[in-house]
């Protein structure tokens, strides 16, 4: 209740916390970068971190790795542990984009109970395309990545599905979730992005 009461109550244009959600393939990546240059906030890719985690010569990283490849979602605390530590750096007014951060329902939890005990107005953006576009872009992708989850496009889209539809509606029934549609052109979507946070 007084998670809900918190968000609800924020502005805008005090907001200085964004995390992206959508579907692998989605534009998260694009659209975050382009929203950093235009705020000079830092960009915080959990595909990045978990991609550089995974070419580590560990136990952990080579189980990761094999795990990656297969398109299943990193495990819960992990993803979690990535987004305290990156939180837990920045003073109380800088700014920051996460990109792919949030996609279980426990993490949507930690999420939310750790900014709103840091005090941090955010929201959570949902970048809505299609199954047949994702489709069609990952496919196009994977021909030139060399990155072997871009081929394991049904196996992704599941795990989203089971994992990451629900996490969505943890931030819609906290009363943050922002959704716009990502099947338009870049420029598009980023002027709709800004308009809805008010980002001049």
């Amino acid at each position: 209740m007084r998670r809900t009461a918190i968000a609800a109550s924020i502005c805008f244009m005090e907001i200085n916390t964004l995390l992206f959600i959508g579907k692998p393939g989605s534009g998260k990546g694009t659209q975050t970068t382009l929203l950093s240059e235009k705020t000079g906030w830092p960009a915080r890719s959990s595909g990045d971190m978990f991609r550089a985690f995974a070419k580590e010569e560990t136990p952990a990283g080579r189980k990761y790795k094999d795990e990656m490849e297969q398109g299943f979602l990193a495990p819960d605390w992990f993803a979690a542990y990535l987004f305290q530590k990156s939180i837990f750096e920045l003073a109380p007014e800088d700014g920051i984009i996460f990109d792919g951060f949030g996609r279980k329902v426990p993490e949507a939890k930690i999420v939310i109970d750790v900014l709103t005990w840091l005090e941090r107005p955010f929201r959570a953006v949902h970048i809505k395309v299609s199954d047949e576009e994702i489709h069609a872009r990952l496919s196009k992708r994977a021909a030139v990545s060399g990155r072997a989850d871009d081929s394991a496009i049904d196996k992704r889209l599941d795990e989203y599905r089971l994992y990451t539809d629900p996490a969505i509606e943890v931030f819609r029934a906290a009363g943050v979730l922002i959704e716009v549609n990502g099947e338009g052109s870049v420029e598009d979507i980023q002027a709709d992005i800004r308009s809805k946070l008010a980002v001049a």
